[in-house]
């Protein structure tokens, strides 16, 4: 054929099939109007590959070339959705399954050095000496200069029973030292639990992922048991980035007896759920106290809301993310797949926290100015309605400059320092006196 090759005309021969493919397939949702609007388009994405892979000046990978035209066209959209290549895809289940191979370290970027915020107790890098505050200069003779956590990560995590070599400079020390360290199956424990003291227990979710409902019924039932029982508990969701609805609803659900959870709405009927409490075996009526703060979004927003809106719980601390949009995440013939924005959720009162977050019942900051210090020396914190290309509550979407979050905050929870904390003992306390403040507020 003249004026066309034959990769074009081989691409256009593919393409007419998918179109013909797509408008006969009614489950898609795609009707052929919209596919006649959208197959000029395709044919130009068409034109395009064909000028690239003939004359751009080294030849390219055609698979590189659709994952980079793919993610692209993600980036139209809001900053949740994203395109994961097998490889990331694959890390998405580790991190929901909340089990992987590796060495057993959280790590960080501190001034733009990776170093060890805390190695998990009983793990390889505990039991090799690593340290909080370890600044890891090298990973497998590779240095970590400019590498981002992502791919350090994935790095260091590998087959159980492979080696890692790490080039580690101790905090304070002078000389680096190195570091043969043995892979192992690692579970990520979400929830952690204990007595602040006697019959005040408190709950800290790290993240939702698959069994954390599980996990936090074990960890009530366990302090419920304890000497006297409960009189009050603190559910600390501070600087969870959210997980599984499905599990932020099972976690809601051990506090609440019935009603309304959460709802989402997107443009399809299956997006379109409720999510209800019900009766539990044991019920769970003493005083609680949910902490937030900025870093706390998505699914941890979803619980603090369902238990505000339900008069459950007085919420305690700052401002959440407002992060109220739904992912789904779909898998691809290679094994790559999306993570799509198809739904908003929304509290039992219909409140969308979308760029505006959930405000708390008492404010309270986080940590305590130092003697002399001026409150403007505050960090500026990050939420949603920072991020570039976020959607607002209206749908429409803005483009801000994104600020970073500052590095080596200590874990919450763990620091004696912890006027958030300190304050909902001290509200659990006085819960009689409080209530009368809070009428609404069922204990």
């Amino acid at each position: 054929m003249k004026g066309i090759s034959k990769v074009r005309y081989l691409g256009l021969i593919v393409l007419v099939m998918t179109f013909f493919f797509l408008v006969d397939n009614p489950k898609l949702g795609i009707n052929a109007a919209d596919m006649e609007k959208t197959f000029p388009k395709i044919k130009i994405f068409s034109e395009a590959l064909n000028e690239i892979q003939k004359k751009y000046v080294e030849e390219k990978d055609n698979k590189e070339l659709i994952y980079g035209a793919i993610r692209g066209m993600m980036n139209t959209l809001d900053p949740h959705s994203i395109f994961l290549t097998p490889e990331e895809f694959k890390e998405l289940e580790v991190e929901t399954t909340g089990i992987f191979s590796g060495i057993g370290i959280e790590i960080t970027l501190k001034d733009g050095i990776l170093t060890v915020v805390s190695p998990i107790e009983g793990t390889p890098a505990d039991k090799a000496g690593l340290l909080p505050g370890d600044k890891i200069l090298q990973i497998e003779e590779k240095s970590t200069k400019n590498m981002n956590l992502n791919d350090a990560v994935r790095v260091i995590r590998g087959q159980k029973g492979t080696k890692v070599n790490l080039l580690i400079l101790h905090e304070g020390g002078k000389e680096p030292k190195k570091y043969t360290i043995v892979r192992e199956v690692i579970p990520i424990k979400s929830v952690k639990s204990k007595m602040l003291e006697e019959g005040y227990g408190y709950v800290r979710v790290s993240t939702f992922q698959e069994k954390t409902s599980e996990d936090v019924q074990a960890a009530l039932n366990k302090l419920e048991q304890t000497k006297g029982g409960l009189k009050g508990l603190v559910l600390d969701l501070r600087n969870d980035p959210g997980g599984l609805l499905n599990e932020a609803v099972k976690v809601a659900d051990e506090f609440l007896e019935s009603g309304l959870i959460v709802y989402t709405q997107g443009r399809i009927r299956e997006q379109n759920l409720k999510f209800y409490a019900h009766p539990n075996k044991v019920k769970r009526s003493y005083p609680l106290v949910v902490l937030v703060n900025e870093g706390s979004a998505s699914a941890s927003e979803i619980v603090a809301g369902a238990l505000q809106d339900q008069k459950r719980a007085i919420v305690l601390g700052t401002q959440t993310f407002g992060k109220g949009s739904v992912q789904t995440i779909i898998p691809l013939d290679d094994n790559s797949g999306i993570k799509l924005t198809t739904a908003r959720y929304f509290t039992p009162n219909g409140r969308s926290i979308q760029a505006k977050g959930i405000t708390p019942d008492i404010q309270v900051k986080g940590r305590a100015l130092k003697k002399g210090e001026p409150s403007e020396r505050e960090p500026k914190v990050l939420r949603e309605k920072d991020l570039e290309r976020h959607m607002e509550n209206d749908g429409t979407v803005k483009e801000p400059v994104p600020e970073p979050l500052p590095n080596g905050k200590k874990a919450l929870g763990e620091d004696p320092d912890d006027p958030q904390l300190s304050s909902a003992l001290h509200l659990l306390k006085s819960w009689p006196v409080f209530s009368q403040v809070f009428k609404n507020v069922a204990p």
